[in-house]
């Protein structure tokens, strides 16, 4: 390289150092001047960033004072994930959320670390859970705060959160369904249903508030707008518990079943004609060709595709939603099988998530699996001892909460030879057999796990580990 060229030599180097990890390229940058100037270039650094994580922001390295760099950011959220793939002792905090009467049935985040735009310093993350007891309870999960309690009420049953909007909805044993404002715990508006058990089902579709409650009785009930105005009601299941209910990520399609029969396959209904319903027509559904249905969820990277375990936990079968649409006659929904395999599962509670476009989450008993959608094993797990009882799946690990009062704590990494599989790390431990039967559920954002545990006196604890101390 000609010294009388320093321009070329730094753009010689920084095309070298592309190909450098984080660590040799702080080491280079050691070197001399010129390597230095080259290693510090911000757009090595954002090029890493992006490779890593798809979407960066720098905004959120803190306050103005702070030295917003690309290099800080990587090296900041590289810390943070270290940290939570090592869960080791110091490097996460651990509250108990003392405070419900009874059990709890469900618990959300209201106000969550994203990891499309994480919190690299403070997470302010807050969790909202309901009980038994009759009240919904907010907290702040890193000082363990208790934020609202709502009054008392019928035992609940179900709870959903809507960040986007900051509302909170709850069903209780008597089909009541309400709305609270988040932030504050203050209730916005009320809807009977009659059913001892809804399945409550929140969704978003332009600036447009959607809620569809699967009842007890077998039907399927829409409601629009915060004030939960009755938009629609559909028989589904017959006498049966509407007790699977899912949106696709187009939110073009709702699926709604039981598992409580074997013959009684899912449906799948056209969204619009649920929110919109035409008075002279009914709904537009279309029954999934299978034998009743077990677990099913929406592969979340596609508009509408759908992976259903049978009744019988033989196979999983995928399937793509779509309609087609004629001059000539109605609108017909399209059902079509793109996947099959076969699976065998001895279990009766089975519990199933998506994490992208080919790889899904399934967990039964004791063990944990990761298939790819063309049956391939990826991955299998036997860490607990007693049955897995809830899973939490996002883009950086998976969290599985257990009967014998553990959660075990699994990263994403992309093998050359495997592609993408998983990888046991630790576990956190809920507390005293003595005084607790198990972990019951769990959820997280990128940077905290919120789980609850059965106490053995009938008053459940919730469990926060926050690894942004």
């Amino acid at each position: 390289m000609d010294p009388h060229q320093p321009q070329l030599i730094g753009d010689c180097l920084i095309h070298i150092f592309t190909f450098l990890t984080e660590e040799d390229l702080v080491s280079v940058s050691g070197v001399c001047k010129d390597w230095h100037e080259a290693a510090e270039t911000p757009w090595l650094w954002r090029r890493m960033c992006l490779q890593r994580w798809s979407f960066c922001n720098l905004s959120v390295l803190g306050s103005e004072n702070v030295n917003h760099s690309w290099k800080r950011y990587f090296q900041r959220r590289c810390h943070l994930e270290t940290k939570m793939t090592k869960g080791q002792s110091g490097g996460y905090t651990c509250k108990s959320l003392r405070g419900h009467a009874g059990r709890v049935v469900g618990l959300v985040y209201l106000q969550g670390n994203s990891s499309q735009q994480p919190d690299l310093w403070n997470s302010s993350a807050t969790v909202c859970s309901a009980s038994t007891d009759g009240t919904v309870r907010a907290w702040n999960i890193k000082n363990g705060e208790l934020l609202w309690c709502s009054p008392v009420q019928s035992p609940l049953t179900g709870i959903v959160s809507d960040e986007q909007h900051g509302v909170v909805i709850t069903a209780d044993s008597t089909g009541l369904i309400k709305t609270w404002q988040s932030q504050t715990g203050q209730e916005l508006a009320s809807f009977s249903t009659a059913s001892s058990h809804c399945t409550l089902l929140q969704y978003n579709i332009n600036n447009d508030w959607f809620l569809t409650v699967g009842t007890s009785q077998g039907s399927v009930c829409t409601l629009a707008d915060l004030a939960l105005t009755k938009k629609s009601s559909i028989m589904v299941c017959d006498s049966f518990k509407v007790n699977i209910l899912l949106v696709s990520p187009d939110k073009k399609w709702i699926t709604a079943g039981t598992k409580d029969n074997d013959d009684l396959s899912p449906k799948v209904f056209y969204t619009e004609s649920l929110t919109s319903p035409s008075e002279d027509e009914d709904p537009l559904c279309k029954s999934v060709p299978v034998a009743g249905c077990q677990a099913a969820v929406f592969i979340p990277t596609q508009p509408a595709r759908l992976a259903i375990i049978d009744q019988s936990h033989r196979a999983l079968t995928v399937f793509d939603v779509s309609i087609k649409k004629s001059k000539y006659k109605s609108a017909e929904i399209l059902v079509q099988q793109v996947k099959f395999f076969n699976l065998e599962l001895r279990h009766s509670d089975i519990l199933l998530q998506a994490k992208d476009s080919n790889c899904i989450v399934l967990a039964a008993g004791e063990q944990l699996w990761v298939y790819s959608l063309k049956g391939d094993l990826l991955a299998s797990f036997k860490d607990h001892t007693r049955p897995i009882s809830s899973i939490s799946v996002d883009s950086f690990r998976v969290v599985t909460a257990s009967q014998d009062l553990s959660l075990r704590v699994l990263t994403w990494r992309n093998d050359r030879d495997r592609g993408l599989t998983l990888e046991s790390q630790y576990h956190l431990l809920g507390g005293s057999h003595t005084m607790s039967r198990g972990f019951t559920h769990v959820a997280c954002d990128y940077s905290s796990i919120v789980a609850s545990v059965e106490g053995k006196d009938g008053k459940d604890v919730l469990k926060a580990y926050s690894f942004t101390s």
